[in-house]
């Protein structure tokens, strides 16, 4: 039986202090929850032996878990760049960058980009972005959209989380592999040049980035493929360990999954999430 995926219903961050980590995501603009046991079964399916702890945050429709493990695993590796392969974000969507970053250095956050927000060409459907890093080392992006993008998005500030980037090594291997999901591709692009340098802060860049859209299109999965410069691969990550953002996709079975660069993908039945 071929597996499918319909739906992106959270985002997972590995913590060693998720009352901390849960501060920041508040000050910034998100709601949060009450703290939950991990259950069981999903502790088996991530393959640890111990338990954990989750506080649960919202922002518009979209949903970031802040996880926390009795058995803590590795830190973030502080010398990490977007090219390597154990870089995901997720991009938050702001009506206002240059307001949004403002908060975002008052709090604290290293800062990825260069210099603030990049102004980005109107072919991209983006006018402004920038890219930083929460105080564990997980990578966000804030994305303002053009008026004439086609999105909609309503509210003000932060509005809610349009897509998570992954970084890959090949392009066409992780393609294939996310179109057997189910997910289809839109509009892929290969960026390069000034703007793309001071966005990801490296000394030069060339990246083609594919969106990868499963049924549900908001929020979506986009691979990141660096021709320059080419990033280190991320070797095996465990769920316990801070670099291992996990993406929860609706299905029709409870499974966990690592692409072909070690990204690991939750798969949950419906009938699961409701339990949360």
């Amino acid at each position: 039986m071929s597996l499918q995926v319909t739906a992106i219903s959270a985002f997972r961050l590995t913590t060693p202090d998720s009352e901390r980590l849960a501060r920041f995501y508040a000050e910034l603009g998100f709601a949060v929850g009450k703290r939950e046991a991990i259950d069981e079964d999903e502790i088996a399916l991530l393959g640890l032996t111990r338990g954990g702890s989750r506080l649960p945050l919202h922002l518009g429709g979209q949903r970031v878990d802040l996880d926390s493990f009795d058995d803590p695993g590795r830190s973030y590796p502080a010398d990490a760049t977007a090219a390597d392969l154990f870089f995901q974000h997720f991009a938050i969507v702001t009506d206002d960058a240059a307001i949004a970053w403002k908060r975002v250095q008052e709090l604290g956050a290293q800062s990825i980009s260069t210099s603030g927000p990049v102004l980005l060409p109107p072919s991209t459907g983006v006018a402004a972005a920038v890219k930083f890093r929460d105080p564990d080392g997980h990578p966000l992006e804030l994305l303002q959209l053009a008026t004439d993008s086609g999105r909609s998005w309503t509210g003000t500030h932060l509005l809610g989380i349009d897509h998570s980037a992954i970084s890959v090594a090949d392009i066409d291997a992780s393609r294939r592999f996310y179109e057997a999901l189910g997910l289809s591709v839109r509009g892929a692009t290969l960026n390069q040049g000034p703007t793309q340098i001071v966005l990801d802060g490296l000394p030069e860049v060339e990246v083609d980035v594919v969106p990868m859209l499963p049924r549900q299109d908001t929020p979506h999965l986009e691979l990141l493929g660096y021709r320059t410069p080419i990033g280190r691969p991320a070797g095996r990550l465990e769920a316990n360990d801070v670099a291992a953002t996990r993406i929860v996709w609706e299905a029709d079975r409870d499974e966990l999954l690592r692409d072909p660069d070690g990204h690991l993908h939750l798969l949950r039945r419906p009938d699961s999430l409701r339990r949360r």
